[in-house]
């Protein structure tokens, strides 16, 4: 079955706002078998939703939408469904009226009628009770089509997602299964990987499909089978037979499978032997740190951090030699290297990382171009360095920076736990 999804807002259109809520249905929209065959965002008049909403009905029997369900007057999607859908009256939905109350009397908020209109409801639809927020989800069904209307505040449509949309579709219809496998590779470009897998992806059988994903923190390769109920064991043959033959071939570079991340495989590592991190960074100014202290649990391994972006703090809080600072520069092996043995002293980790580099867009020479970063990373018996090239963007040179010693720790964690 085929669905698309439209998302309502000028805000999108202008680039105010980031569509992250298209890409978050289609994931759960394909999870379920529904083949998602166009994303399409539309401004705030009832003539483009409805010229989408014709167009979008042709190729496909469900569209979900996003946006527009606010109270003000700028909202229109309920009003122009409710035209399209043939609706005769908005009727009064007591269960959202019954919540909106309760939620803005928590906030010492009174009940605005512009909060009530809220919950009035085209009678041509089935509210779907949003308990994340106060604009209720739509339902409309009309000559095999079906419609479902939710809010654009990324949350909200999450929750109504997981807890209305999914196990309705699930009961409406009758879904194909759909299998995928994540596997999260790291410290190895997207061609290369590709060449040296190339035989193993050409006698994958028809029914898998690969694809490619690469971001700042790696490759990421995704098998597919959109018929897995007609192979009943793919997982099976998957983790038995393709997986161990990949592990075989890229044994170093596989961070992980389905959820996995350098954050959280460099967490597991650390917490499997007891060990603790510390952090120095220069050029991604706290990013590493971020990114560790988002996985939760993360207060059982890592110590702190010190954000050492002036060269008087990389001497006062990390010890390093200012000689080596005038005569090799901040950006630099030697002085990579003493940053991350000051952390492991100064906040008394087994392990530590550390960054110096020049993110841009400014700030570079000849010798030492824009993107030219230092990467260390130490542990109880030796410190491992190395020198990256990452361009003149800024965020990506952060990103880039951040990912690339945090797998030069994993390696660095693999190898000892195989030297054990």
């Amino acid at each position: 079955m085929k669905a698309s999804i439209l998302t309502v807002g000028d805000e999108i259109l202008i680039g105010q706002i980031v569509d992250t809520n298209s890409s978050y249905i289609a994931q759960r929209l394909g999870e379920q078998g529904l083949s998602i065959c166009e994303m399409r965002s539309v401004g705030d008049t009832r003539e483009a939703i409805t010229g989408a909403l014709n167009e979008l009905f042709a190729a496909s029997g469900i569209v979900v939408i996003t946006g527009g369900l606010g109270p003000t007057k700028d909202d229109i999607t309920k009003q122009t469904l409710a035209a399209y859908f043939g609706a005769t009256r908005m009727a009064l939905h007591e269960p959202t009226l019954r919540h909106v109350t309760e939620l803005l009397g928590r906030r010492g908020i009174a009940l605005g009628e512009l909060n009530r209109n809220q919950a009035l409801i085209p009678d041509a639809c089935e509210a779907l009770l949003n308990l994340a927020g106060t604009a209720p989800g739509m339902w409309f069904e009309k000559a095999g089509k079906l419609a479902v209307s939710l809010p654009g505040v990324p949350h909200e449509m999450e929750y109504l997602m997981a807890n209305e949309v999914i196990p309705r579709l699930k009961k409406r219809f009758s879904l194909g299964k759909v299998y995928h496998k994540h596997i999260a590779t790291a410290g190895i470009a997207e061609s290369t990987l590709a060449e040296t897998i190339a035989a193993w992806e050409s006698v994958l059988p028809d029914y898998l499909r690969l694809a490619y994903l690469p971001s700042p923190a790696g490759v990421k390769l995704r098998l597919s089978c959109y018929a897995a109920d007609a192979h009943t064991s793919v997982a099976d043959e998957v983790e038995k037979i393709y997986l161990r033959q990949l592990q075989a071939l890229i044994p170093a570079y596989i961070v992980g499978y389905d959820g996995d991340t350098l954050e959280s495989a460099v967490g597991r590592l650390l917490k499997a032997r007891g060990a603790t991190l510390a952090t120095a960074e220069s050029c991604t100014g706290g990013r590493i740190a971020a990114l560790i202290t988002a996985q939760p649990g993360a207060s059982a391994y890592f110590k702190g951090g010190i954000v050492a972006y002036s060269n008087e703090l990389k001497v006062k809080e990390l010890g390093v030699s200012p000689s080596d600072i005038e005569r090799h520069g901040a950006v630099s092996q030697a002085v990579v290297e003493q940053m991350a043995q000051g952390a492991q002293r100064a906040l008394q980790a087994e392990y530590a990382v550390a960054t110096s580099g020049i993110a841009g867009p400014d700030g570079g020479t000849p010798e030492k171009p824009v993107g030219t970063v230092w990467i260390a990373t130490a542990t109880p018996d030796k410190v491992t360095s190395r020198k990256l090239n990452l361009g003149n963007d800024r965020e990506r040179t952060i990103l880039r920076t951040s990912y690339g010693v945090l797998n030069l720790l994993r390696l660095a964690l693999t190898d000892d736990n195989n030297a054990r």
